[in-house]
């Protein structure tokens, strides 16, 4: 799955003697920004002491979508409320976290020297835009519906009051014994009950009308017409032939990631989650913009939802025969402002020159290894070596470091008791791959946890061995890199269409670093024939796991492996150091303040501060935090940056 994925942190070096001698000009007072749209309502930041996101606490990867909708509702309210925690020991916690080292990310490829500045200060400091398989960006520009005799009235979206829809929607959910829902016709003529049933067919999938009289009033009456399944299935015969089936539109959002996203448009539209389809998940502490599908929903009614959702904005709406496939894109566009820059005019042309010319270790970052003193990829190595009680000890066992109260006091009761009932209820919340292995232990018993843990949804499974294959593929690079340095060797992996072969001696100044590729281990590969092919068998064979056997007894955990490029070259890259006052304002536009006619705020020619802004595109699967640390030369794990710091600002 293609992600984009960043770390919501402030990136600042110790200080040097240099960093010493502006000490005055970098601090400052505290501010509180009050986010205009309230979700991100209280942020406090600060250059010298500022924490990162109190969001990466929790490992996102983890989580996954419930089957049961009121579950998912409690979930989301005991996730969004503030856990127990005693802010000043975040740092004391975050000491047991992995830093970059801990995972193989060791080297830089540029010469300059260093320097600190603040990475999403603001959420809005980290824009994206996606970029299609036909290499067009994605903007949002336009909310303009198209034109179609087939669309409702806009009467549609008013004609029902409150209490008729909340009664719809839970007829509609099947929430209560109800088999039909009456609404009186006030008014009535032809024209209103038209009206009425267009509204209850196009805002209600899966329910049909009729009209009846009753007592000398009319009456619409709404039903199921095909049970459950009518939900799943959006109404084909209401679409018109001449339309294409699914309705693509741009998705801006702030601050919220994709499948966050996705939730709410389906509840708001009262349809599943399913229907809707994208190229790759972005990031949520960001503004992003990105292309979604979705089957048999009128541009009509997505345009609609532009008046009562907050964070999110839809646009630039057609139609089209086919759905959206992940991974169909061509990489993302980065906006990036980093803002209280101590760096001199020559170290930021050095370093951005050289992000330009040489481009960046293409390391997995650290966003890939999870947050808690558990790495992912000791759980992904447990599971290759058949180590089944290894995987469920990782997973469920007590580990130092922060984590939300719920699942400390979950893991102290498993520890205590082994037992998976008595651990459940301590876990209020059912999403998390906690509580998905704990049910399935309670279903299968504590002798078949192969099967307890296939109840964790497959992509969530798969990411602990991916984790795995990161692991090694991010230390053998650093090694390759070592060794080898900057240039091409006999030995070294080139691809030649999409089969990777050896670069031969004969043949070694035909290429350039830009051209080799390290493999991900797998049964399906070939390894380089210099040490570090030797040094890849090492690794494993001290994992006590066969190089020359990763196929794994069960399907799903057999690695077949693939080719990764050691250094990426991003395009598009431009650069702009501006000098600020207040901390609070935007530094650049985005496409709703574009739509909405804001005007960029004048800026000082000679501000208290700098920010240097950066742009630059990258293909998917690239980590936008490994070309930042290679412009800063900073360490991007949160061990390192809250080390820096002293005092968790709510």
């Amino acid at each position: 799955m293609e992600t984009v994925e960043m770390n919501s942190v402030s990136l600042k070096r110790p200080r040097s003697e240099d960093d010493v001698v502006n000490a005055d000009e970098i601090k400052r007072q505290k501010i509180s920004e009050k986010s205009k749209t309230g979700n991100d309502s209280q942020q406090s930041v600060e250059t010298v002491t500022e924490q990162p996101d109190k969001s990466l606490l929790e490992d996102t990867k983890n989580e996954i979508i419930p089957n049961e909708e009121s579950e998912e509702q409690e979930d989301e309210e005991l996730e969004d409320s503030d856990e127990d925690g005693d802010p000043e020991s975040f740092a004391d916690m975050m000491k047991h976290g992995l830093t970059e080292s801990d995972v193989g990310i060791t080297k830089f490829v540029s010469s300059h020297k260093g320097f600190s500045g603040i990475l999403k200060e603001r959420y809005s400091d980290f824009v994206v835009h996606e970029i299609g398989k036909d290499g067009r960006v994605s903007h949002l520009d336009d909310f303009s519906v198209p034109v179609d005799d087939e669309d409702p009235s806009e009467e549609t979206f008013t004609v029902l009051s409150d209490e008729d829809k909340q009664r719809l929607e839970e007829l509609q959910l099947l929430k209560n014994k109800e088999t039909s829902v009456a609404i009186e016709v006030i008014e009535d003529t032809k024209e209103k009950r038209t009206v009425i049933h267009q509204a209850v067919k196009s805002l209600f999938p899966g329910l049909e009308t009729k009209t009846e009289d009753r007592d000398g009033k009319k009456y619409i009456i709404a039903y199921h017409a095909a049970g459950k399944k009518a939900l799943a299935n959006p109404r084909k015969h209401s679409w018109p032939k001449s339309r294409g089936s699914y309705c693509h539109f741009v998705l801006y959002k702030e601050n919220k990631d994709t499948m966050d996203a996705i939730n709410v448009l389906s509840k708001f539209l009262r349809v599943k989650p399913n229907i809707f389809s994208y190229m790759g998940t972005k990031d949520k502490r960001a503004i992003t913009v990105q292309e979604i599908a979705v089957l048999r929903i009128t541009a009509q009614r997505l345009a609609h939802l532009n008046k009562c959702l907050m964070n999110f904005k839809l646009g630039n709406f057609s139609y089209k025969n086919h759905p959206l496939k992940l991974g169909e894109l061509q990489g993302n566009h980065f906006t990036v402002v980093l803002r209280n820059i101590t760096g001199t005019g020559d170290q930021i042309e050095q370093a951005m020159h050289s992000l330009r010319e040489i481009g960046f270790i293409n390391y997995y970052g650290m966003q890939r290894f999870g947050t808690t003193a558990v790495p992912t990829y000791q759980i992904g190595r447990a599971i290759l070596q058949n180590n089944w009680n290894e995987v469920m000890d990782l997973i469920l066992k007590p580990r130092p470091g922060a984590e939300k109260g719920y699942l400390v006091k979950c893991r102290e009761e498993w520890a205590k008791t082994k037992d998976p009932a008595a651990a459940l209820k301590k876990l209020p919340v059912k999403r998390c791959v906690e509580g998905q292995l704990l049910r399935g232990l309670l279903k299968y018993g504590m002798k078949n946890i192969i099967s307890a843990f296939g109840i964790i949804p497959r992509n969530n499974r798969l990411m602990y061995i991916h984790s795995y294959q990161s692991y090694v593929w991010n230390n053998m690079v650093s090694k390759r890199i070592e060794e080898y340095g900057l240039r091409a060797v006999p030995g070294d992996l080139t691809l030649k269409g999409a089969t990777a072969v050896h670069i031969e001696e004969g043949d070694v100044d035909n290429y350039t670093i830009h051209d080799v590729v390290m493999p991900l281990p797998g049964f399906d590969i070939i390894y380089p024939k210099h040490k570090i092919g030797e040094a890849y068998k090492e690794m494993l064979v001290a994992d006590n796991l066969d190089i020359n056997n990763m196929r794994h007894k069960i399907r799903d955990y057999s690695l077949s492996g693939a080719y990764r490029k050691i250094i990426i070259r991003p395009q598009n890259v431009n650069w702009e150091v501006v000098a600020y006052d207040d901390p609070r304002i935007p530094l650049f536009t985005t496409d709703l303040d574009k739509l909405e006619g804001k005007p960029l705020p004048v800026l000082p020619t000679d501000g208290k501060f700098r920010a240097l802004k950066m742009e630059f595109s990258l293909p998917p699967s690239t980590y936008a935090t490994m070309a930042i640390r290679e412009v800063l030369k900073m360490d991007t794990s949160i061990k390192n940056q809250t080390q820096l710091n002293t005092t968790w600002l709510r």
